[in-house]
């Protein structure tokens, strides 16, 4: 078997680059002491961008907010949230969430 060195050094390359910004921050933030106001305010950020990923995917269509053309998704959320806040799983709340809409799309 012919190895392609310039199909290998894109590999390579591709795996430094994904590596640095992942294992950059762990080296440097951990010989850091942070304030704990900014640990609170860290550990509202995945709530946050989730909230705005599915803000974007529920209500949104062709650049204009249209919450009528996810109805169906709408509604399945509704359960995906309540597991999502009495659980706290992310798991469950996936689970949850794809089942729902099986269900309704099922259904309607």
């Amino acid at each position: 078997m012919e190895i392609r060195w310039h199909i290998a050094i894109l590999i390579i390359g591709c795996a430094v680059v994904t590596l640095i910004p992942r294992v950059l921050p762990l080296m440097i933030f951990s010989k850091l002491r942070i304030p704990d106001l900014m640990i609170r305010w860290l550990d509202h950020v995945p709530v946050a961008v989730m909230g705005a990923l599915l803000a974007q995917e529920l209500l949104i269509t062709d650049g204009r907010v249209n919450p009528g053309a996810h109805t169906l998704e709408l509604i399945a959320a509704v359960p995906a949230f309540l597991t999502a806040f009495l659980t706290k799983s992310l798991f469950a709340t996936v689970i949850v969430g794809i089942l729902t809409v099986v269900g309704l799309r099922m259904l309607f």
